[in-house]
């Protein structure tokens, strides 16, 4: 029978990627965990209380609860990482080791780990870039992350763990406000909008990075968790994204609904890190290897947000 552990549940894409799986496979095959409760309830879901640092409290809930397949979202993002990078070292790599040693023991048939557009550096080719590339980020999250990148490649191919991993890039969603990331400002920003606010935005107005809409996200986890083991070719190097725009871009697309939203610039630490990402990535290995191809272009996700964000801020 199908466990599936979501560690990290409480973060962006965790909250969503529960209540996915639970529509796929039923809520009791779903159990959601992190460092935090969760504030109203766990939503029926089954919670276990978990710091991937804690690699005996791994171990216990991997046996208590007889699970098959792990999810690991718990992660330090960029922003934050800048703010406490000993904290991100702890989460992202010791917390990641922990994972990959404890689901060896343990048996377990699949390991989930998301990586990132922060694993790319200066150096690194700038429009559609490639998944095997140079890798030389200048965040703690980008190092923590390709660290996440060559472990999960190294307990694959020496211990036959199958781990598999995709690189998102910035991720849009209404649900869950953003968490402090680098590519935050492309969800705030329609909160403003929504709201009547202007929006001062901590990146110049050309700043291209490659974005895609949780829904997307949310599918294309799920997508390369089903995949035929044999068909993959990567490991956690699978680039994915739907299309890149800059904030100038993003807020035009915005001001045909709300023509008087007004945008100013005020660019600060985190103008760096994005000048060290790519503008645009190449996911054609993902689109071969386990079919992933975006629903939602920029006017689907532009509209779908305006529309969603409405009923979130405006009727309640």
């Amino acid at each position: 029978m199908t466990k599936i552990l979501v560690t990290g549940a409480l973060g962006q894409i965790g909250t969503e990627l529960a209540g996915e799986l639970a529509a796929r496979y039923g809520k009791s095959a779903v159990l959601i965990s992190d460092v935090r409760k969760p504030a109203s309830g766990d939503g029926g879901f089954e919670f276990a209380s978990l710091d991937v640092t804690n690699a005996e409290a791994i171990s216990q809930v991997l046996k208590e609860h007889g699970i098959t397949d792990i999810f690991h979202m718990a992660a330090i993002l960029s922003a934050s990482g800048e703010k406490n990078p000993a904290l991100a070292y702890r989460v992202n790599s010791d917390g990641t080791f922990n994972i990959l040693e404890e689901a060896r023991k343990a048996g377990i048939n699949r390991v989930v780990i998301p990586s990132t557009i922060g694993v790319f550096g200066a150096e690194t080719p700038r429009n559609h870039t490639p998944d095997i590339t140079v890798l030389r980020p200048t965040t703690m999250y980008g190092i923590t992350k390709v660290n996440a990148e060559l472990l999960a490649l190294y307990y694959r191919d020496k211990y036959g763990l199958d781990v598999r991993g995709l690189r998102f890039p910035g991720i849009i969603s209404y649900l869950t406000p953003p968490s402090a990331g680098t590519t935050d400002y492309a969800v705030d920003i329609f909160y403003h909008a929504v709201q009547g606010k202007d929006y001062l935005c901590y990146l110049k107005k050309d700043t291209a990075l490659p974005m895609m809409y949780m829904p997307d996200a949310l599918h294309s986890l799920i997508q390369l968790f089903e995949a035929s083991r044999e068909k993959l070719r990567h490991c956690l190097e699978y680039n994915v994204s739907a299309y890149s725009f800059t904030p100038e871009e993003i807020y035009h697309a915005i001001r045909e609904t709300y023509p008087e939203f007004r945008i100013a610039y005020e660019p600060d630490f985190r103008q760096k890190i994005a000048e060290t990402w790519p503008a645009s990535l190449d996911s054609h290995f993902a689109r071969e290897d386990w079919g992933f191809k975006p629903m939602y272009d920029l006017k689907k996700t532009v509209d779908d947000m305006i529309l969603n964000l409405r009923k979130i801020l405006v009727h309640h």
